[in-house]
């Protein structure tokens, strides 16, 4: 019987485990980078599990060492040939920007999507790679990986969200410095400014994800929803926006069957099991 090998692998693996979907990019030949299928899988994949309700928590890694490499950079090349004057094929800008605004949508996915994202940084997360990792809610990265912005580096000026994740994460100075820089900072590094939540050696990254990730899911996941949406937005509007949301939200809240049960545990002095219902 033959076996499967490397490369007939999916470039996208997904596996489930209670309550905790784990989407795997799997391009480790090319750390994992933008291209082939995956990006396609991924735009399959999170509208599917965004909406299951069996998953409770969602976790994007990467296979082989690496997270997410960014943009095919040798496609870069074979554009920019494309767009010199020098070119008969010609440049459509305006296709160009589409196609790019439709992929940047995994982004907005994982960023919205009514349920928890973990981004589990096994290695290098470097240009539009990174802004996955950003447009999750929580990073935990491994203490050697190495993380960059990296744009500037081949003269662009980002995207994926980059421009709006960083600013908020770190604050103006430290985003304009990251991203005019393309300095590359170390798991260690990232977790002390704050750009990753929880940082863990290679010996227990992989418990120390499984651990965090089942944490999540088995927190009220309406009522976390809802608390994405008020922090996606709280920073958009005025306070009597976030006023108006927030009562809102907190009034679904209050009909869920997680809250209920919640409270009645709290009268009962035992803990409270969620259903994310």
């Amino acid at each position: 019987m033959s076996t499967q090998t490397e490369q007939e692998l999916p470039e996208l693996i997904e596996s489930h485990a209670d309550g905790v979907a784990t989407l795997t990019m799997n391009r480790p030949h090319a750390r994992n980078a933008m291209g082939g299928t995956m990006m396609d899988l991924m735009h399959a994949a999170l509208p599917r599990l965004a909406l299951d309700k069996s998953v409770r928590c969602l976790v994007l890694t990467g296979a082989g060492g690496a997270f997410c490499a960014g943009g095919d950079v040798k496609g870069f090349a074979s554009s920019a040939a494309a767009a010199s004057p020098d070119s008969n094929t010609g440049f459509d800008m305006e296709s160009r920007s589409d196609s790019l605004r439709q992929g940047m949508e995994l982004s907005k996915l994982l960023h919205t999507m009514a349920k928890p994202t973990l981004a589990a940084i096994s290695g290098p997360a470097a240009g539009a790679g990174l802004s996955l990792a950003l447009a999750c809610d929580m990073r935990i990265a491994l203490d050697t990986a190495k993380l960059t912005t990296a744009f500037a580096k081949v003269g662009l000026s980002g995207d994926y969200g980059v421009s709006f994740f960083l600013p908020y994460l770190l604050g103006q100075a430290k985003a304009r410095e990251l991203l005019f820089t393309a300095s590359v900072l170390s798991g260690t590094e990232a977790h002390a400014i704050g750009l990753v939540n929880q940082v863990a050696s290679a010996d227990d990254f992989a418990e120390v994800v499984a651990t965090q990730a089942k944490q999540l899911a088995a927190l009220p996941t309406v009522a976390l929803g809802y608390m994405k949406k008020n922090l996606n937005t709280a920073y958009t509007g005025s306070l009597s926006d976030a006023l108006d949301r927030e009562s809102h939200h907190m009034a679904r809240c209050f009909m869920t069957e997680d809250h209920k049960g919640a409270v009645q545990a709290f009268v009962a002095k035992t803990a409270p099991e969620f259903k994310g219902r």
